[in-house]
């Protein structure tokens, strides 16, 4: 199954760079998001059935001048496993991300997650 996973990083300042699927600037942000988010996820409630998120696109933000990440994200579908509860993905991902305004290196805009399952 998938879940769609969208945030503004407030200090990558986006450039056109990061539109273009094939640059060097792309490749090298999508590297470190991979491993943020997969650390990530890893220490929630599905954390045995996640199987990785892949970030899909990066665009301006529409408030600052940060740049908003557009993320695709997996997980197994297992009767005996915790079944995926967006709000509740949710609540452990503001808790992991210090009230959702740092992943790793990264500032984020409190109020740009979004969850999707």
């Amino acid at each position: 199954e998938n879940f769609t996973v969208n945030f503004t990083i407030t200090n990558l300042h986006y450039s056109t760079n990061l539109r273009n699927p094939h640059s060097a600037k792309f490749s090298a942000t999508r590297r470190v998001l991979t491993a943020m988010l997969d650390r990530l996820f890893k220490k929630t409630s599905i954390h045995s059935v996640y199987t990785g998120c892949k970030t899909m696109a990066f665009r301006p933000a529409q408030k600052m001048e940060g740049t908003g990440v557009d993320a695709m994200c997996t997980y197994k579908t297992a009767s005996a496993a915790s079944q995926f509860d967006r709000v509740i993905i949710y609540h452990e991902v503001s808790n992991k991300t210090n009230g959702i305004t740092n992943l790793g290196i990264y500032s984020l805009d409190q109020e740009s997650l979004y969850i999707n399952g």
